[in-house]
Parts: C-alpha cells; structure tokens; sequence
C-alpha cells in the first residue's frame, strides 16, 4: 500500500508530529484531527486534572471523544513549564509545539497590572525554556497571541530569544481558519466564556541552531566577528561569511 495523502490546514500538516499545550475545550486539536482525518501524529495537553477541565470547560466532552476516535493521545495534568521532564513526554521530540493563547490567570488582577504581565511572561518564558528541548530539528514554536496594547507588553520575542529561539515568521491569527475552533478564556473567573479575538498572530519560533533558516539580520548578529576558520568549522564557504576580519 502506498503512502497516506498529507492533510494540510494552515500551517499544520498530517504529516507533522504535532503537540499542543495549554487547551482549553480541546476545540483546536479537534479541528486539526478532523482536518487530517487522524490525530496519530498529534498529543493534546491541557493542565488540568480531566474531570476539573470537564467541570471548567463543559463543552470539552465532544472534543475529547473526537480526538480518542481519531486516535490522538490526550494527556492531562501537564504543566508548560517544564513538560520536557514529565515523564510521557520526555522521550518525544515534535516538529511544531503549539500553544494558543497563553494565560497565566487574573488572580483579581486586570490585565494592565504590572504584576498580572510579569505573571505572564514567567509563564511564556517557562514555557520556551522547556519546548526548546523538545524539538525535531528545524521544529517550530507556534504561540498565537494578541499584539495591542496591553499584551504586546508581555514581549514574546525578548522571552523567546533569552530560550534561544528566534522569530521566523509572524501570521495572522483567524479563528475561522479553524473550523469548530472556540477560544476559552484563562484563570478560574469565567473560564468557558470566550475572549475578543483582536490584532491576533501566530508567532513562529525556530532554535537560533538553525542557521540555515534564519533571517540574514540575525545571521550578521550571530556570527558577528567570525574569522574565516570559525565559518569553515560551521559550514559556510568564503562566498557566505558574514563578517571577517
């Protein structure tokens, strides 16, 4: 028998091993399972214990039965912050980590608050402190995110460059590109209600080991400097040096 056609949507492919962090009602993975007609090549993740995400997110259940149907291993119980050591996840490596969204909870606080946007970015940062372990080569971390005011002040790309990733591609985010996809807001306070979907993108991160994608920009910063036997060790011939001395 031949191979299986690839399934596309998006930027996600059948073909990928794909793992997803940090759902909500389980809608997204859902949407991609049905999408490629399988969720073999997917593992969807959530925090919670299963009956308190069943309990916050009551329209969890389809999604849940949509993706043991389709053969997609769910787990719960998995904190981004340091998921490379949990012990189902450990020896996986994906070649796209997803996490839609991320929200560290209100605590009562508003989302202006200086603590409440530290809280947040210890999350994300956390989170690209682990995933970067967990990558295939040439793998990708996707965050969708808002980019207004006050969640551009959360700087995604500073985080992301101190776990040694760097922005390959920002993308509009359209909720209707997902079909089935409903957004959940974050923390205890209305949890299965939805949140404005507004200035929203896709942020692409890859590992600044690989060079051969990395915007020249960036090159020119990595290799500032570099004789010519530093470029021969990593590869590069006299034609692509950035800098010599």
């Amino acid at each position: 028998m031949g191979r299986k056609k690839e399934k596309k949507i998006q930027h996600y492919s059948s073909s990928q091993k794909i793992l997803l962090v940090g759902e909500g009602n389980f809608s997204f993975s859902a949407c991609l399972a049905k999408a490629f007609g399988s969720g073999r090549n997917m593992v969807a993740t959530c925090l919670h214990s299963e009956d308190a995400l069943r309990r916050k997110h009551q329209s969890s259940g389809p999604h849940l039965a949509e993706l043991k149907r389709r053969g997609c291993l769910v787990l719960y119980e998995i904190n981004v912050c340091d998921m490379n050591q949990n012990p189902s996840l450990m020896s996986m490596k994906f070649d796209v980590i997803i996490f839609n969204f991320p929200h560290a909870g209100h605590c009562g606080l508003n989302e202006t608050s200086y603590l409440l946007i530290e809280m947040h970015r210890n999350l994300l940062q956390a989170f690209f402190n682990s995933a970067r372990h967990m990558l295939t080569r040439g793998g990708e971390v996707h965050v969708a995110h808002r980019d207004d005011c006050p969640y551009n002040r959360w700087k995604i790309e500073e985080l992301a460059d101190r776990a040694d990733l760097y922005l390959k591609e920002k993308v509009d985010f359209n909720a209707i590109d997902y079909p089935g996809y409903t957004n959940k807001r974050g923390g205890a306070v209305r949890c299965d209600g939805k949140f404005p979907l507004k200035s929203c993108f896709t942020f692409k991160f890859c590992l600044k080991e690989n060079t051969s994608q990395m915007p020249v920009n960036l090159l020119e910063k990595k290799f500032k400097g570099m004789t010519l036997r530093h470029a021969v060790n990593w590869g590069f011939n006299d034609n692509q040096i950035i800098a010599r001395h």
